[in-house]
C-alpha cells in the first residue's frame, strides 16, 4: 500500500507543476485521473493547495502593504514570496522543501481518441502509445517510473539492472526484466502482455496473489480480485499489436467484442443491438478507422441488419 508519506510527495509534485511549470490540457487530464484513484490522493491535494493558497493570500497582502512606500519592490518579491509559500506549504505538511523544489518533474503524454504517438524517454526506452492514453514518465539518470492512467502502450524497454523501470497502473506494477511488453488499462482490468524478455507483474494490494514473472507468450490479465495468467502464440500477440500500423486484427472474434474494440478508436459508434447478433464472429483485419467497412462486412458476410443514425450505427438481426 502506497504510504500517506509518498502521497503527499506526489501531491506536492502535482502542486509544484501547475505553479511553476507550464500546464497542458494532458497535465490537466492526469491529475483528474490522479484524484479519482484514491480519496488519500484527493485529501492530500486538497490539503496542500489550501496552504498554497493560503500563502498567496499574504504574499497578497504584503505586497498591497509595500505598494505606497516602494512600489518598485512589487515585482521582485513576487518569485521570492511564492517560493517561500510553497516552503511552508511543504513542511506543513511534512513533505520537505527539498524534495517539493528539486523533485524531477514528471512528463505527461497523451492521445486523444483515434490518437497514436511513440515516446522516446530520457533513458533510451520507447513508448508508443494507442488510442486515448494518458502515461506519466519520471525517466531519469537513477528514476525510471511510468504511470500509465488510462489506455494502452507498448514497451521497449533499454535494459538497465541498476535502475529498473517500472510500470504502475493503480495497484499493479510491472518491472522490467529486459523486454518488451504491452500494457493495457480500462475501467475494470489491466493486462500484460510479454513480446521479448522477461517482466515481473505484481500488485500493491496486500490481498493479492503472489507476483509472477512472466516470458515471451505470457499474458496476465488482472480484475479487482484476480489475476489469471495465460499462455498464447506468437502471432496472436502479433495481432494484438495491430494498431502500431493502423489496423484492427480479429480473429473468430465476437461481433460484441470487435466492435468494442473499434469505438475505442472512434467518435462514431458502433452498436450491436441484441446478444445474438453479438455472439456471430468475425476474422479479418480493418483499419482503426473503417467503422464503416466494418459494418458493410457484418451486412453482407454475416447478413446482418445495419442502420446508420447519426453518431452512431446500429447491427441487429
Amino acid at each position: 500500500m502506497t504510504s500517506a508519506k509518498d502521497v503527499d510527495a506526489h501531491a506536492a509534485d502535482w502542486l509544484q507543476r501547475r505553479h511553476f511549470w507550464s500546464w497542458s490540457e494532458a497535465d490537466q487530464e492526469a491529475l483528474k485521473v490522479w484524484l479519482t484513484e484514491s480519496p488519500a490522493n484527493r485529501i492530500a491535494y486538497l490539503r496542500l493547495n489550501a496552504a498554497w493558497e493560503r500563502a498567496e493570500r499574504l504574499t497578497a497582502l504584503h505586497l498591497a502593504a509595500q505598494e505606497e512606500g516602494a512600489p518598485i519592490a512589487r515585482w521582485r518579491n513576487v518569485p521570492a514570496l511564492r517560493i517561500a509559500g510553497a516552503l511552508i506549504a511543504a513542511i506543513i505538511f511534512g513533505v520537505g522543501a527539498v524534495a517539493l523544489l528539486s523533485r524531477p518533474r514528471e512528463q505527461t503524454y497523451a492521445t486523444s481518441v483515434g490518437g497514436h504517438q511513440t515516446v522516446r524517454l530520457a533513458d533510451g526506452s520507447q513508448v508508443e502509445l494507442n488510442t486515448d492514453t494518458v502515461l506519466r514518465a519520471d525517466v531519469s539518470a537513477d528514476q525510471r517510473t511510468v504511470w500509465l492512467d488510462r489506455g494502452e502502450a507498448f514497451f521497449q524497454v533499454r535494459h538497465d539492472v541498476a535502475h529498473p523501470f517500472v510500470v504502475m497502473a493503480g495497484k499493479q506494477r510491472v518491472t522490467d526484466l529486459g523486454t518488451k511488453f504491452l500494457v493495457r488499462r480500462d475501467s475494470t482490468r489491466f493486462e500484460v502482455a510479454v513480446m521479448e524478455g522477461r517482466v515481473r507483474f505484481d500488485t500493491l494490494d496486500s490481498h493479492a496473489p503472489q507476483p509472477a514473472t512472466l516470458t515471451p507468450g505470457d499474458v496476465a490479465v488482472a480484475s479487482a480480485n484476480a489475476m489469471l495468467v495465460t499462455r498464447q502464440p506468437a502471432q496472436k500477440l502479433a495481432s494484438e499489436l495491430g494498431w502500431r500500423h493502423g489496423v484492427l486484427v480479429f480473429e473468430h472474434t465476437t461481433l460484441a467484442d470487435a466492435a468494442a474494440e473499434f469505438n475505442r478508436y472512434n467518435s462514431e459508434k458502433l452498436v450491436i443491438a441484441d446478444a445474438a447478433a453479438g455472439r456471430r464472429t468475425i476474422g479479418a483485419t480493418f483499419r482503426t478507422g473503417d467503422v464503416e467497412l466494418f459494418a458493410r462486412a457484418a451486412q453482407e458476410l454475416l447478413g446482418l441488419r445495419v442502420e446508420n443514425r447519426g453518431s452512431e450505427i446500429v447491427i441487429s438481426r
